[in-house]
């Protein structure tokens, strides 16, 4: 039945326009079709609001497949980073904690298959060293720039700490994860207010400054976008921030308690929020596009990882809905705008911000400000993802990690486990599918064990691909009869069980065979759709109508797997040419799914190589949905 519902989702999906997400970023795309200018500047430089964008069309990128968000974000980050890791127009002695946001997009670019890649990596240790050298109030706290010292505003939060958690987690500094702790500590301490429950923009800790109370260091008002900063930085530091860490309850209390005064101070009329959060129809205030579509992100996103409780979704619901309404506005020619955006909040300077609700009021109101259009798609990927969740709630997918257990030098040079592996973002891995499997609301885990009654426990959907061969790894891990035993009993118990061959020469497929065939399947010595170069329609596999599994999918790319030798229970599922290339077998309560090829990784699947003709990323989502409604709960 859920399956059902994502299938009427999909195909309704498909016979409209393209989601908003989309929609934004394409339109960006004609506004800016070279090179990214922000604000009033006549000229590119490196900044915050690139960085946003940036991030959310790399969401883009993985929620479709489509490699233009990709191709996009590398030529505008080519156009910065040089050879050496040096960043055209950026200064690190101003200190400027906007600067290292666009950092998010090197830690990206540095993770992908790319030639050149280093310089990436490169950068993005240039940007980490300047948090090493940021001046830092008596506490600790990071200044928000040279030029404001001994203040933290909420907006550096955003700025600087995902990338900073980001960081420390792809080059194994875990001892960074207390310091950026402490960060949201302070502010905790130092900008909540009691009776609101929400946040002042900032503080200077000298009180110095004229916008500072004198007995806190508050600035003196709520604005809306400072906050949705810090909810922003709050939900992306999360995704990070390990487990196991003493701080992280905290920083979900810190989320949970910013969550109520979120909605109590949501306009009940249009679903939004105002410029200054707390003074609703005051003379002078307005609801405010960036603000509004980071509290629907914020929100969306906490319910969607679990942060926060499903009844919050509602509200976010209610906001998106209001920003379509009052700030969208589509052009003839198809692409929408986003109007509403204030340009600009700060404190101090010249000439001197006082932070006074007049203050925030006189700043300019802007059409398509990329500080709205980085939070509109990210909000909008977050209500696109919300009605899929149901397909694999409470479901865990599991990729197996002994069987296939080879390894390689990560980007420090030290060993790490990689191909077909979850965290594997490179054309090796499975990220993508991981991924869609998880905007599809199931947990994706590792098995790095042999399988037994205990290590399959509370796993749905167990996928073993490409059993090594000592041509792969020095010892492999060869199938026992007591893993058949093991796997067996799990699928007869309900288990979804998915077996990715491959090639007859790049494939174990002795042992594996052996498992393979007491469900009637057998992987054969026949090898087919051998590529030459980029002769793609040489792995051409065709799709017919009215297929169970890939209901829309019409072709894909598959290059040199085997196919199936089948007898009863198991069921070809796409032949092409008297050849079975999938193949599907119900046992007991439980599903298998075979397929001579581990044709959903990452290089087949995020756009950068294949033709558009093969739907190879629609495909991996078709399948995953459908191995999630094979589930026995």
């Amino acid at each position: 039945m859920k399956y059902l519902f994502l299938i009427l989702f999909t195909t309704c999906a498909l016979a409209q326009q393209k989601p908003y997400s989309q929609r934004m970023a394409d339109s960006f795309m004609t506004w800016h079709k070279d090179s990214i200018l922000i604000g009033n500047h006549k000229t590119a430089r490196w900044d915050y609001e690139q960085g946003l964008v940036l991030k959310a069309f790399e969401r883009v990128w993985y929620r479709t497949g489509d490699s233009k968000y990709f191709i996009y974000t590398l030529n505008d980050i080519n156009q910065f980073v040089r050879e050496d890791g040096s960043i055209r127009t950026y200064k690190m002695d101003e200190f400027n904690i906007d600067n290292v946001t666009t950092g998010r997009v090197l830690l990206m670019l540095a993770q992908q298959s790319l030639p050149g890649k280093e310089k990436f990596q490169k950068a993005a240790f240039l940007l980490r060293d300047q948090l090493a050298k940021q001046p830092r109030t008596k506490e600790g706290g990071f200044w928000h720039k040279n030029r404001y010292p001994n203040q933290m505003w909420l907006d550096g939060l955003f700025m600087a700490e995902p990338f900073y958690a980001e960081f420390s987690r792809v080059f194994n500094q875990p001892e960074n994860f207390d310091d950026i702790a402490k960060q949201f500590a302070l502010i905790e301490k130092h900008l909540v207010d009691s009776k609101t429950g929400l946040l002042y923009h900032g503080y200077d800790e000298s009180r110095e400054q004229k916008w500072a109370n004198p007995k806190t260091g508050q600035s003196p008002h709520f604005w809306g976008r400072s906050i949705g900063w810090y909810g922003m930085a709050l939900v992306d530091v999360l995704d990070y921030f390990p487990t196991n860490h003493p701080q992280r309850a905290n920083l979900v209390k810190y989320l949970q308690r910013l969550a109520t005064p979120m909605v109590k101070y949501q306009d009940s009329k249009t679903g939004c929020w105002y410029q200054m959060t707390t003074q609703g129809a005051r003379k002078g205030n307005y609801i405010e596009a960036s603000a509004s579509c980071m509290f629907v992100y914020t929100l969306a996103k906490a319910v969607r990882m679990g942060y926060l409780d499903k009844s919050f979704l509602a509200s976010a619901q209610k906001g998106y809905q209001g920003i379509l309404k009052n700030f969208i506005e589509e052009e003839p020619n198809g692409t929408i705008n986003l109007n509403g955006t204030v340009s600009v909040g700060g404190l101090g300077g010249t000439p001197y911000r006082d932070g006074s609700y007049a203050y925030y009021l006189s700043e300019p109101i802007r059409k398509n400000d990329l500080k709205g259009v980085g939070p509109f798609i990210m909000a909008s990927l977050e209500m696109e993802i919300a009605p899929e969740l149901a397909v694999g709630a409470g479901k865990t997918v599991a990729v197996d990690y002994h069987f296939n257990h080879e390894f390689r030098k990560d980007l420090l040079g030290q060993t790490e486990q990689f191909h077909y592996t979850w965290e594997d973002r490179m054309h090796s891995g499975f990220w993508h599918w991981g991924n869609t499997f998880r905007e599809l609301g199931a947990k994706t885990v590792p098995v790095r064990t042999a399988p037994t009654a205990e290590s399959l426990k509370g796993i749905d959907v167990y996928i073993i691909v490409d059993p090594d061969s000592p041509k792969e790894t020095a010892k492999p891990n060869y199938i026992q009869s007591s893993d058949i035993k093991a796997i067996n009993e799990w699928v007869k118990a309900g288990g979804v069980l998915v077996m990715m061959a491959n090639d007859t020469a790049n494939c174990e497929t002795k042992h594996f065979n052996e498992l393979a065939q007491t469900f009637g399947i057998r992987f054969t010595d026949k090898n087919r759709n051998m590529v030459k170069g980029k002769n793609w329609e040489q792995g051409k596999v065709t799709i017919p109508a009215g297929n169970p599994v890939f209901r829309e999918t019409k072709a894909v790319y598959i290059k040199e797997l085997a196919t199936l030798d089948l007898k009863a229970p198991a069921k070809a599922l796409v032949s092409e040419d008297g050849d079975v290339i999938m193949a599907v077998a119900k046992v007991g309560k439980g599903t298998v799914f075979a397929v001579g090829d581990p044709w959903l990784y990452n290089e087949y699947t995020d756009g950068r190589i294949i033709p558009t003709v093969y739907e190879n990323y629609k495909a991996s989502k078709e399948l995953g949905a459908w191995l999630l409604g094979q589930v026995q709960q």
